[in-house]
């Protein structure tokens, strides 16, 4: 197999075959959306195997951050990709997304013929409010060892605050601290924790070459289904409208999946009419209760699309293309980012203004974690939470009579099973289901 990247390995890195294991583990157990995420892969790879280390791993995210797609599966793909080259990053990438992939297919499949997803619901509340207690105990721990300056802090506040309180877009958040970054690092590096020197020397040419292959064949590969459907069923088909929406949605999903759902779900309802307000938000809750990415829930809308709309297929075959296609066009994208990039990152690591700038994306992607955790906390103790803008001022307005105290009584067991008892990931989150499943009941 030609090598479109290459990658250096540390001695003590581990075989394919653990890699494998890791990380369909990681997969099944990836809840929570991004913030959720990547607190489990910190935990399993940086604290738990140290396989990267703290500085790499927050490097490469802050790297996805920077990129189009789901920050979450991007950085395990550089973590494969780190550790075993190109058949590294495929398997890590995706194993993140298979396991999410096949649950929300099932569903979408319960879903269009109206089976009862009641027990679900019950099952995955308990998870979600799990996830909390997890997500918690990560941004604490990211925090405490990214944020070694008063400056980085500082920036941390103010990423949190233009996300959480501004409403700013994500892009402009963290470019702004790229940006302020680099001017800090040429005249006051320590406020950045910047030592002078130190710089890892990469040796050999750049690898344009390298990358200009991967270029062109990973968009083969992109377009390759768009290229089938064109010549079989023409542009008029609704295959066809999917394939070409959700890939023109996987280049400007900057800032992961919460920044372009609101975009998403508008097309999907008022601009395609593939789905009603109540089924997108149906849709939406269940990708936040299933593993893998949030932007998971394209594949939902794309079942469902080409389900009402089967023709030459039979509904089922229609919407089993249609899921398979929308997710074909989300993720092969991000491999593209990815393999095209990941041999620039460890050289770009070396330029003093550069390194600035990651440095204070350091800082503010806490920012950012804590944003989504806080969002995620209000959307799970909460049924009906609104928005209030006052001025400049976007300011989240939860409807305290819909608080859900099955989820915050779990919750509250969940952070106790944590931070009390120290409890691994598996066993909090297996309590927390069956906990939602004996409390479902009571809905």
């Amino acid at each position: 197999m030609t090598k479109f990247a290459e990658s250096t390995v540390s001695t003590d890195r581990p075989d394919f075959g653990e890699l494998l294991r890791v990380f369909t583990r990681i997969g099944f157990l990836s809840f929570g959306g991004p913030a959720g995420q990547i607190a489990l892969m910190h935990r399993e790879l940086v604290d738990e195997r140290q396989w990267v280390s703290e500085d790499q791993y927050l490097h490469a995210l802050n790297f996805c951050h920077l990129l189009p797609g789901p920050e979450a599966q991007q950085l395990a793909t550089w973590i494969g990709w780190k550790l075993h080259g190109l058949r590294g990053g495929l398997a890590a990438g995706l194993l993140f997304v298979i396991p999410g992939a096949l649950v929300m297919l099932g569903l979408s499949m319960l879903y269009a013929f109206a089976a009862n997803l009641d027990w679900f619901a019950a099952l995955f509340l308990g998870i979600k409010a799990a996830v909390l207690a997890i997500v918690v105990q990560a941004l604490l721990r990211i925090a405490g060892r990214a944020l070694n300056t008063a400056f980085k802090k500082a920036l941390a506040v103010v990423a949190f605050a233009a996300l959480f309180f501004l409403n700013l877009p994500f892009p402009l958040v963290v470019l702004g601290a790229g940006a302020i970054g680099m001017l800090v690092a040429a005249s006051k590096p320590e406020w950045l924790g910047i030592k002078p020197g130190g710089a890892t020397p990469v040796s050999g040419p750049r690898p344009w070459g390298q990358t200009l292959r991967t270029i062109i064949v990973w968009a083969a590969i992109w377009a390759a289904p768009m290229a089938v459907i064109l010549v079989t069923l023409g542009r008029g088909h609704v295959l066809w409208e999917i394939g070409s929406f959700f890939s023109q949605l996987a280049v400007v999903t900057f800032g992961g999946a919460y920044a372009v759902l609101a975009y998403m779900a508008q097309q999907a309802v008022q601009g395609y009419g593939w789905l009603s307000p109540g089924e997108m938000a149906d849709g939406l809750g269940l990708a936040e209760t299933t593993p893998g990415p949030l932007i998971m829930v394209t594949q939902f809308v794309g079942y469902l699309a080409a389900f009402r709309a089967p023709e030459p297929f039979s509904p089922l075959v229609a919407g089993l293309l249609g899921a398979a296609l929308t997710t074909w066009v989300t993720f092969a994208p991000c491999f593209l980012w990815i393999f095209t990039f990941a041999p620039w990152i460890e050289r770009m690591e070396n330029a003093k203004r550069l390194k600035g700038g990651l440095a204070a994306l350091t800082a503010a992607v806490v920012g950012v974690i804590a944003n989504l955790t806080v969002w995620f906390l209000i959307h799970v103790l909460f049924a009906r939470v609104g928005e209030v803008e006052t001025g400049p001022l976007r300011l989240y307005s939860p409807d305290w009579t819909s608080f859900d105290w099955r989820a915050g009584l779990l919750a509250a067991l969940s952070a106790a099973l944590v931070f009390r008892f120290k409890w691994n990931v598996i066993k909090v989150l297996g309590i927390a289901a069956i906990g939602g499943l004996m409390l479902g009941r009571f809905a």
